[in-house]
């Protein structure tokens, strides 16, 4: 089904004006405001669509944006690192509006109430293909976390994703999370699920004996008489961040000379437009974008910064255009070129917010999820308890959703301190909102889920969380892994970014007494990346606080345990 632009807008007009009412700043009109975000004037002759860090989520959902995503050094007060106000006076975005729901957490929980849920695959859909027909040659690119997240996609090894993504029109990908499913489940999905339909490229992958390429460096694809590559670039540190042993023969890095052999294939052989399709995260993207010359945009993922404008770098080919697309399925990018005399001569780029009451749902995509769920609907949406409290992950240091994981495992743990895992993935319920079996899969559903119970040391607590928090914070990004801070519960402790690594973390305490560096402290956690502990016979997360949520039936509000923080504040990535 390709709508006209008229019809397109007939039927988001329609949805407009049955009472979702669009904020004060949003335009004149409903219809007004949804032209002004949806119906874009066509720019140039190539045009890129842009989606990564879904998710796995296919329904639309709340998300709440971090409140806490602190950049230093050169990084203070430049994007990604900047959050709430900061970040609309950056965008030119007027406070209040839906496009600062969007991007922000500012006044969450009213405004989520005010104008309703983001994403779904459904209503990206609808977008896609609008923007798609008004945009002859149009890609759309995947900057891959896409097979994970959900139980659905664990529950079906990630073919509810692959399929909804052959539905979507993804042209081309690349990936992270998806390689936790394992290297021969990859290949199988490669091979037979996307064979002549999407591309997936990587060109920092190479087997672990010869060095040779797993996947396909690039693709080139012909958009409108304009020869153009389309680069990957997976997750460089996939054996760090994840376990090991479903990667044991790649081997992945950052590769700046070879992608630099790559663009310069790429271009000998005719491409006038060079594009990274990228999953580094957005500071190594940056970093990258000042070494390697040739690359006209680099499209990037993993951080799950949402940046409504994008960073011009300069290097020594010229300069690259750097954006990342946000995360669950929020945001659709869409990246017009002029190619003129063989080269880019200007550009146009704009994220749109995907508002599932504003775009109406594809109807072919949406039978395709409801096939999907069938089988689990009544296991997805079964009532565990309700929540007093908004529940979120997203920030540097804690969340409250990631709180209540920690407040389960140490009571049915029976451990004094626990950790949770510094993942920006999982998605977001308002007060009074039920705590489903979903939700509880949308925050913990990986393929190495085990519940564990840990006898540390001191010192080794001080280990840990100084390693976490160099991956954070070290100033080097290609140091750094794109996570969050490990959140920790019972543990008490201070943290100054600014000190060198070994020095960040101060004053750890519990219950008030500093810990000793040669005791032992008995700690809960989830998640471990050892190949032990699939063996070792350790439960699932989910499985733990699943009764202990069933125990309780409310939840109350709960305010996450975070860090002190030392010689940050005033920083525009602090609200």
């Amino acid at each position: 089904m390709n709508l006209s632009k008229r019809e397109f807008l007939q039927l988001l007009g329609a949805g407009s004006v049955a009472g979702l009412g669009l904020g004060r700043h949003d335009g004149a009109g409903a219809a007004g405001a949804v032209d002004a975000m949806y119906a874009l004037p066509r720019f140039g002759n190539v045009s890129l669509l842009h989606m990564t860090d879904c998710h796995a989520q296919l329904k639309p959902l709340y998300f709440r944006e971090p409140s806490v995503n602190i950049g230093l050094g050169s990084m203070r007060g430049k994007v990604p690192h900047l959050v709430g106000e900061q970040l609309l006076k950056a965008a030119g975005v007027a406070p209040g509006t839906r496009v600062a729901h969007a991007l922000t957490h500012l006044d969450f929980d009213r405004a989520a109430q005010r104008y309703g849920k983001v994403g779904g695959f459904a209503h990206l859909a609808t977008l896609v293909k609008q923007l798609k027909a008004s945009r002859p040659g149009a890609l759309l690119l995947d900057g891959g976390d896409t097979w994970q997240g959900s139980a659905t996609s664990l529950w079906t090894q990630a073919q509810d994703m692959v399929d909804a993504c052959k539905l979507l029109g993804v042209d081309v990908m690349t990936g992270h999370w998806e390689f936790t499913y394992g290297m021969e489940r990859v290949k199988e999905i490669i091979e037979k699920d996307f064979a002549g339909r999407v591309e997936f490229v990587a060109q920092n992958v190479k087997t672990a004996d010869f060095g040779d390429p797993v996947f396909k460096p690039y693709v080139m694809r012909e958009i409108n008489g304009v020869p153009c590559a389309i680069v990957g670039q997976a997750f460089p540190y996939t054996p760090i961040a994840n376990p090991r042993y479903m990667v044991a023969d790649w081997t992945f890095g950052i590769q700046d000379d070879n992608l630099q052999r790559v663009v310069d294939e790429a271009r000998a052989k005719g491409a006038q437009v060079v594009v990274v399709l990228s999953h580094n995260g957005m500071d190594v993207d940056l970093k990258m974008a000042s070494r390697v010359r040739g690359v006209d945009a680099i499209l990037g993922g993993h951080t799950h910064d949402g940046t409504p404008m994008p960073t011009l770098v300069s290097n020594a080919g010229g300069q690259t255009i750097v954006v990342n697309g946000g995360s669950n399925g929020k945001f659709l990018g869409v990246l017009d070129f002029e190619v003129k005399g063989k080269k880019v001569s200007d550009f146009r780029y704009r994220l749109l917010p995907v508002f599932s009451d504003l775009i109406p749902a594809d109807r072919e995509m949406d039978a395709l999820i409801a096939r999907i769920r069938a089988p689990y609907e009544a296991k997805l949406s079964e009532t565990l308890a309700h929540t007093d409290g908004t529940l979120y992950r997203r920030g540097n240091f804690n969340g409250t959703g990631d709180q209540l994981l920690l407040d389960a495992l140490m009571e049915v743990q029976d451990a004094p301190i626990a950790f949770s895992p510094g993942f920006r993935w999982g998605t977001s319920l308002l007060p009074g909102q039920p705590i489903t079996r979903e939700w509880l899969m949308d925050m913990t559903a990986t393929t190495y889920s085990y519940a564990t119970v840990t006898p540390m040391s001191g010192e080794m607590l001080k280990t840990v969380l100084e390693d976490v928090c160099d991956n954070l914070f070290n100033p080097d990004p290609y140091y750094q892994q794109g996570g969050d801070m490990v959140r920790v519960g019972g543990l008490q402790y201070a943290c100054d970014p600014t000190a060198a690594m070994g020095q960040r973390i101060q004053d750890m305490r519990l219950d008030g007494k500093p810990i000793e560096a040669g005791r032992t402290y008995k700690v809960a956690g989830w998640a471990p990346v050892s190949e032990e502990a699939r063996s070792a016979g350790n439960k699932p997360v989910w499985e733990v606080i699943e009764p202990w949520l069933k125990s309780r039936k409310v939840v109350a509000a709960r305010a996450p345990e975070a860090p002190v923080l030392k010689n940050v504040a005033p920083n525009p990535g602090l609200a």
